[in-house]
């Protein structure tokens, strides 16, 4: 198994919408419109490729962003400097693989190399992602706060790892 962790590029893009609508259950849709202007506001945007094919993603995004999403305006408001992991997405046929581990290692170093003190991410509880709480845990991250998104929908625990 030949895996490599590199940039993303345009060539990506249907591909990451592929990803994204595999597992959506947990994550917001996507659309082109929608994936294009995260591009143009993210700060790292990198995918996983395994045997040459695209298996995982990581998109993430910088304080002082326009972006709506209400789970990084939380931390807009409490985090003077974070690095916000917008989504990260591993295939289902994947999973377990070490490919989400690789894209967290990737944007850890990162973010000490930019001296950014803190990557932020948020996790479903309600509906519960059982996997996603313990890969987080397992990175050093813990919960910072919790809200309720999706009109009432989804209860998320908001989490934090430090950098220094």
């Amino acid at each position: 198994m030949m895996t490599t962790i590199r940039k993303a590029e345009k060539r990506d893009l249907n591909k990451i919408l592929e990803l994204n609508e595999e597992s959506v259950h947990f994550l917001s849709p996507l659309n082109m419109e929608k994936l294009e202007h995260l591009v143009s506001q993210s700060e790292v945007l990198e995918v996983v490729e395994v045997d040459g094919e695209v298996e995982a993603f990581i998109l993430t995004i910088i304080e002082g962003k326009d972006y709506d999403s209400v789970n990084y305006l939380w931390f807009a408001e409490r985090y003077e400097r974070f690095l916000y992991i917008d989504r990260v997405v591993v295939s289902v046929k994947m999973h377990g693989k070490g490919l989400g581990g690789m894209l967290y290692k990737s944007i850890f170093e990162y973010a000490k190399q930019k001296k950014i003190p803190f990557v932020t991410a948020e996790i479903d509880i309600n509906p519960p992602n059982p996997g996603s709480l313990r890969f987080h845990e397992k990175n050093g991250f813990s919960e910072v706060g919790k809200q309720t998104v999706a009109d009432g929908k989804k209860i998320v625990s908001l989490q934090a790892v430090a950098m220094a």
